[in-house]
């Protein structure tokens, strides 16, 4: 090739990149959202762990910033995840406790290809809750999820009725990895359909995800990954095998929980790294939000520490957990912040980045963080509320002051000085106690005059 053809290639070339360059920055930004499963507080390198190998993630938190004070509305899945998927307490959304299972009626009313209309088929998310799916799709976004959906199994309920153009993943609260069974039960789905399919759902994920953002990268995505991972199989077999074998060896190659735990939190953090390495590759990476999160606090296997309890826990072990932000250019990188910030801030932070208006008449519990993120503005949460109908537990939290009410045992504690929840101060500082339990009554009194909503109401 004579020189003069070959600089005109290259001249083209580079033509064609800054092309590319300008139609991304004027296009809103696609937003990825990683959600994993009962993932412990300290469970990622960049939380401290020296055990678990998750370089992505890790590489994430350096090119981003990393929260250390962010907590859930819920310490376990259901609420916790409606309340991502609307911006408003579980208790105001109306799905504010777990959609049971029971596995007689899920043996014996459930066939091979229908479900049957069982009580627990009729629960699920509000039909007139609006999802972070139709607001986006609303504002001009391509809408998919990929992995745990956990708001409603009947087909109402599910992503494509919910403002989502594509949904490959389950919809209940957990499956067997290589089965993708619930109690012997076929859980996939593609779109409305339930499907059967060979492979480790974590694999089955990843490619999914790949394929939504190649057939999609035209045009702004909004693609929500909330992994069934590292979350104990629906079985409850911690001797069968849940995570590939070359991930097992990197820990010993053992079978018991927590070695497996770990090796699915590997193999996740692997999954993260080749979706956002594809968006990389595709020139998307300068226009793309990343945000990973966890549903709620670790349960078996998983590395809390310094916190109290865990997953079903008021205390900071259920309710604080992960959270990493990475956008080039806009987020600030390698900062770690001890603002206070909740799960309710994802909603209109994804819509504040989207450049979209909050739902018109829909009261929304959380605060855009984008100023936070861009280093020009504070967080505007002060204070959060829990509370768990069927075991009547509840904690509530203004500043750093946290009351709890757990398991009939109840206490105050100074977050600032004492991480762990080991000093009770009620009867030190009971102005301070009566002041936050004042502060939830008023909470609850919200909630209850907020329109009845869910079937949970009815219970």
């Amino acid at each position: 090739m004579k020189r003069r053809s070959f600089l005109s290639l290259g001249a083209a070339a580079l033509a064609g990149s800054a092309a590319r360059a300008r139609t991304q920055a004027r296009r809103p930004p696609n937003i990825v959202f990683f959600l994993a499963d009962d993932l412990g507080y300290a469970d990622l390198g960049c939380y401290g762990n020296r055990v678990n190998r998750t370089p992505h993630l890790d590489r994430m938190a350096r090119e981003g910033t990393r929260f250390t004070d962010f907590c859930v509305s819920w310490p376990a899945c259901t609420p916790s995840r409606s309340a991502i998927l609307t911006g408003r307490y579980p208790q105001r959304n109306g799905l504010y406790d777990m959609i049971r299972n029971n596995e007689v009626n899920w043996k014996f009313q459930f066939n091979e290809y229908n479900y049957s209309l069982s009580p627990e088929m009729t629960l699920g998310m509000d039909l007139r809750e609006i999802t972070i799916g139709q607001a986006l799709k609303a504002a001009g976004y391509t809408t998919g999820i990929v992995g745990k959906w956990d708001s409603g199994r009947a087909r109402r309920f599910l992503p494509l009725q919910r403002g989502f153009d594509f949904f490959y993943g389950h919809a209940n609260t957990g499956i067997d990895y290589y089965t993708h069974e619930r109690y012997g039960v076929p859980s996939m789905f593609r779109g409305n359909e339930r499907i059967k399919e060979e492979g480790h759902a974590t694999d089955l994920f990843t490619r999914e995800a790949k394929r939504f953002i190649d057939q999609n990268q035209q045009r702004p995505f909004f693609l929500y990954v909330p992994y069934n991972a590292p979350h104990a199989a629906s079985t409850f077999d911690k001797t069968a095998r849940q995570a590939p074998e070359n991930y097992l060896a990197m820990y010993g190659g053992g079978l018991d929980w927590k070695t497996q735990y770990k090796a699915l939190i590997t193999q996740m953090d692997d999954s993260i790294g080749a979706i956002m390495e594809q968006i990389r590759q595709l020139g998307l990476d300068g226009n793309t939000l990343f945000v990973f999160a966890s549903d709620n606090g670790g349960g078996g296997g998983s590395d809390n520490r310094p916190l109290r309890g865990g997953k079903g826990k008021m205390w900071e072990g259920g309710l604080r957990v992960p959270l990493i932000v990475r956008w080039p250019g806009r987020v600030k990188q390698g900062v770690v912040t001890e603002e206070f910030a909740s799960s309710l801030e994802l909603f209109p932070t994804f819509l504040a980045a989207a450049g979209a208006p909050p739902p018109a008449g829909v009261k929304l519990d959380g605060y855009n963080l984008l100023p936070l993120l861009e280093g020009r503005g504070k967080s505007e949460r002060k204070e959060m509320f829990w509370y768990r109908t069927y075991t009547n537990d509840a904690g509530a939290r203004v500043g750093n002051w946290k009351w709890v009410n757990h398991d009939g045992q109840e206490g105050l504690y100074d977050l600032k000085s004492d991480l762990g929840e080991t000093r009770d101060l009620s009867r030190d500082r009971p102005e301070i106690a009566r002041m936050v339990k004042d502060r939830y009554q008023a909470w609850w009194k919200e909630m209850e005059a907020s329109e009845p909503r869910g079937p949970f109401r009815d219970y």
